[in-house]
């Protein structure tokens, strides 16, 4: 009995029984040549290389002298020794996208405070200074002057202060405090 693949060769001599050479197969994927690394599926990240780009991503904003908080996100900032919350938006009455308005409107934001030795304090930001109004682009505490610097999502129309809400990024600024107060300090 033989194989479908082999061939029987008789001769007067004896039976001899072959089996043909095997060509393997040609890989037709093609190959990638370029380093890139390779995600697993369904293994956790990780958590090493979440924390370097977290931090790679801090620094950068450091370096431009913005810090980010998302809604309701809480920083311990070591170099200004101060505790900061982006509590909650108070108002965004900003222009939505595509729209025209009389006039550009204003963001305000709650943000609470707290140095090594002082007792929390909710200050609020806004995106334009008028304190006939109550509005001010920057805050003093402990020394030092905490502004606004970005704020998103912008509005669109369809949208409102509560479709927003929780969904809120800021982006703030913190320097040395300058002579004229133009909000609250507490030593």
């Amino acid at each position: 009995m033989t194989c479908q693949n082999q061939k029987v060769e008789t001769t007067a001599e004896n039976t001899k029984t072959t089996t043909p050479s095997v060509i393997p197969k040609q890989n037709t994927t093609p190959v990638n040549t370029e380093k890139t690394p390779e995600m697993s599926v369904g293994l956790p990240p990780d958590k090493a290389a979440v924390k370097q780009a977290q931090d790679e991503t801090n620094l950068k904003a450091a370096q431009n002298g913005i810090i980010y908080l998302n809604e309701g996100e809480n920083k311990f900032l070591k170099e200004y020794g101060m505790n900061i919350t982006f509590k909650k938006m108070i108002e965004d009455s900003r222009c939505p996208e595509g729209v025209n308005c009389i006039w550009a409107g204003v963001a305000t934001a709650e943000i609470e405070v707290m140095g090594v030795e002082t007792r929390p304090m909710k200050i609020k930001i806004s995106t334009m200074q008028d304190a006939s109004k109550g509005y001010f682009a920057s805050q003093n505490f402990n020394g030092y002057q905490i502004e606004m610097a970005n704020l998103t999502p912008y509005p669109k129309a369809d949208q409102g202060l509560k479709s927003l809400e929780g969904k809120y990024k800021i982006g703030i600024k913190i320097r040395k405090g300058s002579g004229a107060s133009q909000g609250t300090t507490t030593k």
